[in-house]
Parts: structure tokens; sequence; C-alpha cells
């Protein structure tokens, strides 16, 4: 049986879980400063274990904001500037600890740099922002490049989970250069391609 105090309690327990999704992200850009000083550092294990929380907080900030429909432009514009920085120092950690498998596959990560990079240029030329598009494609890349990141620093390189990580990046930034093309204003959590040309043809 309800009481008045929970009447009263309840908007305030809905704030704090609508807050939640966004105070993991904060979480996971607070944790950045640390992940980039163990790059730089060279602590493998120490790097490791810290980009699989930073990567398993983004999977749980998604899914308490797409189960609760807690979708903002605010929280989507703070979630890709997570990902970005932690994409980008767990480059840096890469290059730092695994060298030789950097020059080994030159041209395929050259390629998919150039392709993420040119997406946030043209982002932020198109909108003056990052593009927050969350298509499922990249989704499923981000955690492709976790897992395999993940495995070469704990198990070594493999592989299959490499090319299968470069091919579903490569077509992610692709088709987010597509999407880039076709939406003239800034817009978040499209889903992809096929939604985006779904939306214009009605």
């Amino acid at each position: 049986m309800s009481t008045t105090r929970d009447v009263i309690d309840a908007p305030r327990r809905q704030g704090w879980i609508a807050m939640l999704p966004n105070a993991i992200t904060i979480c996971r850009l607070l944790a950045t400063p640390v992940l980039l000083v163990a790059a730089l550092q060279r602590w493998p294990m120490f790097f490791a274990w810290l980009l699989l929380a930073c990567l398993l907080s983004d999977i749980a900030d998604g899914l308490l904001a797409r189960t609760l429909r807690l979708h903002s432009p605010f929280g989507a514009a703070l979630d890709s500037a997570a990902d970005m920085l932690v994409t980008i120092i767990a480059a840096v950690g890469t290059i730092r600890m695994q060298w030789p498998f950097i020059v080994a596959h030159a041209w395929q990560l050259e390629l998919l740099a150039g392709l993420f990079v040119g997406e946030v240029l043209i982002s932020l030329t198109r909108y003056g922002r990052l593009s927050s598009f969350h298509t499922y494609l990249v989704r499923i890349s981000a955690y492709a490049q976790g897992a395999f990141l993940l495995s070469l620093l704990f198990w070594g390189y493999s592989a299959p989970l490499f090319y299968f990580m470069w091919v579903v990046s490569c077509l992610g930034q692709l088709e987010e250069w597509v999407i880039l093309a076709l939406l003239p204003e800034w817009t978040s959590d499209v889903q992809g391609l096929y939604w985006v040309l779904k939306r214009r043809a009605t």
C-alpha cells in the first residue's frame, strides 16, 4: 500500500533514474585521463582492465537509455564525446604496446583511421558538432573493436577476429558518411541508413 511519502519520493527516485545513463557516461569520461596515462606508461594489464570497464560502461549507459527511454540530445552528444576519447586512447595504447601488430596491418588500420577522421571532420563542418547517429552497425563495430583489442592485450593476435572487426568497422564508417550526406541537420540515434531512407520516403 502506497503512503504519502512514497508518492512524494516517486518523482525524486525517477529523477535519479533519469540521470543514471549520463552519470555512467561522465564516469567514463573521468576515466579517460587515467586510461591515457596507462597507455603512455605501457601498463598493459591495467590498461586492458580499465578499457574493459569503459566498454562495459558504454554498453550499460546505452541499455539504460534505451530501456528507460531516456534519449536526449545532450546524452547522445555526451556519449559520442566519451566514445571518441576512449577510441582515440585505445588507438594510442595499441600503438604504444602492440607496435608489431600496427606495422603488420598498417594499410588496413590507416584506411580505417582515415574513414573515422574523415567522418569526424565532415560532421564538424556540416553540423558544428560530432555526429551522434549511434547506428546499429557502428555499435556492432564498437563492440567488435573492443573485443579484438582486449583479446590482443590479454591473449594475443587473432586474425579472424581482426578481419571481422575491420570489415564491420569500415562498413559502419562508410554508412555514416552516406548518412552525413543525406541529413542536412544534426540528428541523434538514427539507427541506420535503412531507417534514414525510410523516413525520407514518407
